[in-house]
């Protein structure tokens, strides 16, 4: 069985007023992203992840920000389909690594809900999604809280 290995990373702008969903869940935070879609930087560093270990491009190719269609698009339903193309070139997910870098809030009470929403679009078992949060030590633009980043590494087992 051969496998492939994907990176993503995604970062967006962060501002009073604004949601902040990361993983699908809506966290409770005075500050949100600022995105065409909802902004979801995990969920959008995932779906550059697998559909780069299969070769299909990056989020941006599939669904670009300057499309109406994706406007306040929820990044699950971009995951899902993100998935389905890499099922449909023949592979299925092992498992993904991430990590969303961020000053505050501490994501520690988000985390299970988090894999638990991703365990379920990507099609496989909680002990497969592993999401862990960081600061950045107020170093940066997020250690600053003008944006928040994430990455992804995913490995994909080819079923074909």
């Amino acid at each position: 069985m051969a496998y492939r290995i994907g990176f993503g990373y995604d970062v967006h702008q962060l501002r009073e007023n604004e949601s902040l969903i990361l993983g699908g869940c809506k966290i409770d935070y005075s500050l949100g992203t600022v995105a065409h879609s909802d902004g979801d930087v995990l969920v959008h560093a995932i779906c550059d992840a697998i559909l780069g270990a299969a070769k299909l491009g990056d989020i941006g190719t599939h669904f670009p920000d300057n499309n109406n269609k994706y406007k306040n698009v929820n990044s699950m339903t971009l995951l899902s389909e993100s998935y389905n193309m890499v099922k449909k070139a023949g592979y299925l997910l092992n498992n993904i690594d991430c990590t969303i870098c961020l000053e505050k809030p501490k994501l520690k009470d988000y985390i299970k809900q988090i894999e638990q929403n991703l365990a379920k679009v990507l099609e496989t078992d909680i002990l497969n999604i592993s999401v862990k949060a960081t600061t950045t030590e107020k170093l940066g633009f997020v250690g600053s809280q003008e944006g928040i980043s994430a990455y992804c590494a995913a490995m994909l087992k080819n079923v074909e």
